[in-house]
């Protein structure tokens, strides 16, 4: 639990509850061991003092008794003792339970991801990650979930888990009243149609865990040593040679067992009461649990027994189970259940003032890597998936590729876990994460070098004389896309040619980070998935006669006190482009205010930077930690001083804005940076304000924010993505307390506030948290600064003693409802995917260009170790006969729309795959799958559950086949898998 679990004992004899009027209560005790793939200690630590244990004691332990089951989720602790510690007996054991049913892989994913701050396309690729290794090594396919342990639950991760073939999802923390008022109610099951678009094409049945959540409740009123966890708690850094552990707990003897069975049938006694049917899911097991199983079952296997024996009385059976037997038999039950629709679980609180809404902004320098690392390994596997169809017995081995490629898939998928890109680890653990992607990215950037091949020489010329150097700029979104590079240059001046020489739009000017280099910024025109060469030719004198490079200028403005008496709005400055007329206060060096030319409405704006300075003494009130965010009072203004430069320009104009805490500081603490583009008829290139910011280093216990204030009467209402997947609309809420962290909500790619004219749009690259505290108002947390006295944070190190500058980036949009639905989106994963620039030389390569409403999610080539025909597969695995698939392609389709929310790209788009992906070559199979690979889409068969709302008519679709027609139509937020292969050139 991350706390200690305890439960009321029933002041009635056993047989007044469930039992007695409907049968025995049927108890599925459900061994696991909860294991973090991070948190308090890195990989190496945990697989040392205890991971490797529990895999190598619980197949030994499941082998010795053919009662005993086991469930192992988390894929990262597994494959690592699966690669490096199990031995062949180990191995075998394994497969055999697996045949058993007795050992049961749910989730199957590489971590338990977190739901809050994670985006879809890195839930996708850890659960496919764990998908894959399992397949094609044991066959097998996880149809159940067990997310007990993320802070909230998103909607997008029930739906993910229906794409990817799951009967049944089971989640654990959602707020605390909420679940008080569901365990009363008995409604912690339900059916959940968490896409409003897709509805009951994608439900999922879901089971909420009660009360006790994942572990065994330890209370034991007989004794006063915890209960149920005989193999004590995991030691660190090794394990004791004696064997003893710390906790552990008292054995059940002649003497103790009555006294163990009187207690654990009194908590499932009380658990039944909060169920509809006569099953009681029962989880044995928690943090780091199960390294020495053969203790755990030798005292578990005689209390069974003995429940069983005596099961008139107790009126309760007891078996031990796996999560599929829980759920089958629910399923057997044949209830109608309630549905619920596309709302979440967040955020999430533990108590009235436990808001786990801090870790949405915790940790911004690893959320900013990871998803920087998420974007070059998409980037990188449609390049080498081209190359792979293009070029198969190239220059670049494919091994090595595939082996790079993996690693950075390892990296990334790994940071997900929900003590992960949270932020809430320790700070040797966020070292590790760091670590593990940048190293694999600096594998994928060879292979990036590899495949354009040889770079191309500058030379030795002094500084008097023009160099040049060739650049490719690609696009990893399937669209055509016009866009704005920045090339760190040292050289002032510098004239830019296409491939076919000739001159390209480009401006140079200083740069805001450095005084010893130039920021030369170059419009580029790409098609989608493609790559073209520019020349650049540098210069200390202003270009020749026909260049169409500017050279712009700084001008400087007077750095200005702020107090709350100063008189603003008196000397207003313009900045415009096509889109917009911002109005910049020279009172203030603050926004004023931004038209939209288009639908000529003013809206007033100001954006600064404000501080929530928050308590870190417990026994002072309540704290903020990594994990929550508890305001101690309103948020006060960051600064007393602000510098404003301007850099007019024809490509950009760049408003630069410097926030100083004290009126005689030297340095600042905040800036911000706007680019504002220019001479771009309307589109989403005039409509975006790209801005950079600055922050830090803070002041200890500190929550720095971005607050944009407009004139939109918005009712404190915000809306904010679930993963980038869908948006979900966030009304202002009152609590009695804690109401300003209880009004925090994750932003992962986007967050908006509207009126009935207007809506302004913030699109990140990291997760943030957001919220509307006021009205017009649009808040985001960009950075954090913690330290506590609380004893538990520091005995594992859990502060977030954040010293770091952060420098996230926001792209910001004001316009008409209308204009704004048809933008956000594709801005969003323009942002995210930004064209990559490389300083080497390669010939042109066709574009692959999809409908402006379809994302493609995934192009790569997986060199997965199966056949996709299942019964081969099976047999191969038998025979030992299994080989890399390097000419399967793996792509995903996506549609960006829901129903509705635009008149003409929400409609369904029809493609035919073999025109689409002609600029790569020719597709000669199609064959469609599930989300992670591993079902053939029409064998895929998922259990019905009958729901209290009859369904309404949902998305009717025929799968594709090998054999099948090459036109796919995607549906409102479709996502779509399939296997391609082309014929290889």
């Amino acid at each position: 639990c991350g706390f200690t679990c305890f439960f009321l004992p029933l002041r009635s004899p056993y047989l007044q509850g469930r039992g007695a009027a409907n049968g025995p209560i049927q108890t599925f005790v459900i061994p696991h061991s909860h294991m973090d793939v991070g948190w308090v200690y890195t990989i190496q630590e945990s697989m040392h003092a205890y991971a490797a244990n529990v895999y190598s004691s619980v197949t030994e332990a499941l082998t010795q008794n053919k009662q005993r089951k086991f469930i192992a989720v988390e894929q990262e602790f597994f494959r690592l003792w699966w690669d490096s510690v199990a031995t062949d007996k180990h191995k075998k054991q394994v497969r055999q339970l697996l045949k058993e049913s007795r050992l049961e892989f749910v989730i199957g994913g590489q971590v338990m991801h977190d739901e809050a701050v994670t985006d879809l396309d890195d839930e996708i690729l850890q659960l496919t990650e764990g998908h894959g290794f399992l397949y094609e090594t044991f066959g097998v396919r996880p149809r159940f979930s067990w997310h007990v342990d993320p802070f909230g639950a998103s909607a997008t991760t029930p739906v993910l888990f229906a794409l990817a073939g799951f009967h049944a999802h089971l989640i654990s923390r959602i707020d605390y009243d909420l679940k008080d008022g569901m365990q009363k109610s008995k409604k912690l099951q339900f059916v959940w149609r968490g896409s409003p678009s897709l509805k009951e094409q994608q439900e999922i049945f879901t089971h909420t865990m009660d009360q006790f959540s994942y572990c065994t409740p330890s209370y034991l009123p007989f004794s006063n040593s915890s209960g149920f966890y005989w193999n004590g708690v995991a030691l660190f850094p090794d394990p004791p040679k004696n064997g003893i552990y710390p906790n552990m707990s008292l054995p059940v003897t002649k003497e103790t067992l009555h006294s163990y069975a009187k207690t654990m049938v009194q908590n499932i006694q009380q658990r039944a009461v909060w169920f509809r049917t006569n099953h009681v899911l029962w989880p044995w097991g928690c943090d780091k649990q199960f390294y020495n199983s053969s203790v755990q079952f030798s005292n578990m296997d005689p209390l069974v027994e003995y429940i069983n024996q005596n099961s008139k009385e107790f009126g309760v059976t007891v078996q031990y189970a796996t999560l599929s037997e829980y759920f089958q038999a629910v399923h057997q039950s044949n209830l109608t259940w309630e549905v619920r629709g596309s709302e979440d679980f967040l955020p999430y609180s533990t108590e009235p003032f436990q808001a786990w809404t801090g870790f949405y902004a915790s940790r911004n320098v690893l959320k900013g890597i990871a998803r920087r690392a998420s974007s070059q390994l998409h980037a990188v596997e449609t390049l080498f998936t081209r190359y792979r169809v293009n070029y198969p017995d190239g220059p670049v081995p494919k091994e090595e590729a595939l082996q790079k490629l993996k690693a950075l898939r390892w990296a990334v998928s790994e940071v997900q876990h929900h003590d992960g890109i949270t932020g809430t680890e320790s700070p040797k653990v966020s070292d590790m994460y760091i670590e593990h992607l940048t190293q694999a990215m600096m594998g994928v950037e060879e292979l990036l070098a590899a495949l354009f091949l040889l770079p191309q020489a500058l030379g030795t010329a002094s500084s008097h004389q023009d160099l040049e150097q060739h650049i490719i700029v690609y696009n990893p979104l399937a669209w055509n896309t016009t866009a704005i590079i920045n090339v760190t240059v040292t050289f002032p001046m510098a004239t830019v040619f296409d491939d076919q020489g000739q001159p390209v739009p480009a401006q140079t000017q200083s740069s805001a980070d450095s005084n010893m280099t130039y920021d030369l910024f170059i419009v580029v025109d790409l098609g989608g998935l493609q790559h073209k060469k520019y020349l650049i030719k540098f210069s200390e004198k202003p270009g020749k006669e026909g260049s169409l490079t500017h050279q712009a200028w700084v001008v400087s403005f007077k750095r200005l006190n702020v107090s709350q008496e100063l008189k603003t709005g008196r000397r207003l400055l313009p900045v415009l482009n096509e889109c917009y007329k911002i109005m910049l206060d020279q009172d203030t060096n603050l926004l004023h205010s931004i038209t939209d030319r288009h639908e000529k409405r003013t809206v007033r704006m100001s954006q600064d930077f404000w501080e929530y300075q928050v308590n870190g003494n417990v026994s002072a009130g309540p704290i903020s930690d990594n994990y929550i965010f508890s305001a101690n009072g309103s948020a006060v203004r960051a600064y007393k001083a602000v510098k404003m430069e301007i850099v007019p320009g024809k490509i950009i104009t760049e408003i630069r804005q410097y926030f100083y805490r004290e009126e005689t500081d030297e340095d600042y603490t905040y800036s911000v940076t706007t680019r504002v583009p220019q001479s771009f008829p309307r589109g989403r290139l005039c409509y975006r304000l790209e801005q950079s910011y600055s922050l830090g280093p803070l002041v200890v216990n500190t929550e720095a924010v971005l607050r944009t204030k407009t004139s939109l009467k918005n009712n404190r209402t915000l809306f904010t993505d679930d993963n980038g997947y869908q948006m979900m609309k966030r009304p202002s809420r009152t609590f009695v307390n804690d109401s300003v962290a209880r009004n925090y909500y994750p932003m992962v790619r986007m967050a908006y506030i509207e009126d009935d004219s207007s809506r302004l749009v913030l699109l990140s690259e990291r997760a943030h948290g957001a919220s509307s505290q006021s009205e017009g108002e649009l808040e985001v947390m960009l950075h954090r600064r913690l330290w506590n006295n609380q004893e538990w944070t520091l005995s594992y190190n859990l502060t977030l003693n954040d010293s770091s500058v952060v420098r996230p980036v926001l792209w910001m949009t004001l316009g008409s409802l209308a204009a704004t639905s048809s933008l956000y989106q594709r801005e969003a994963l323009e942002l995210q995917h930004r064209p990559v620039v490389m300083p080497i030389d390669r010939s042109p390569i066709r574009p692959v260009v999809l409908p402006d409403n379809l994302h493609l999610l995934t192009l790569s080539v997986p060199g997965w170790v199966y056949n996709s025909n299942h019964t081969l597969h099976l047999r191969n695995i038998e025979t030992g006969s299994t080989q890399p698939d390097y000419d399967r392609v793996l792509l995903r389709i996506m549609h960006l729309y829901e129903k509705g929310e635009d008149p003409v790209l929400s409609q369904p788009s029809t493609i035919n795959m073999k025109e689409v992906l002609r600029g790569m070559g020719e597709v000669r199979a199609l064959e469609e799958r599930s989300l992670t690979g591993t079902w053939d889409i029409a064998d895929l068969q998922r259990w019905k559950w009958k729901a209290s709302e009859d369904p309404g008519r949902g998305v009717s679709r025929s799968s594709v086949g090998v054999r099948g027609e090459f036109n796919v139509t995607i549906s409102p937020k479709e996502i779509r898998t399939f296997f391609v292969y082309f014929k290889l050139k």
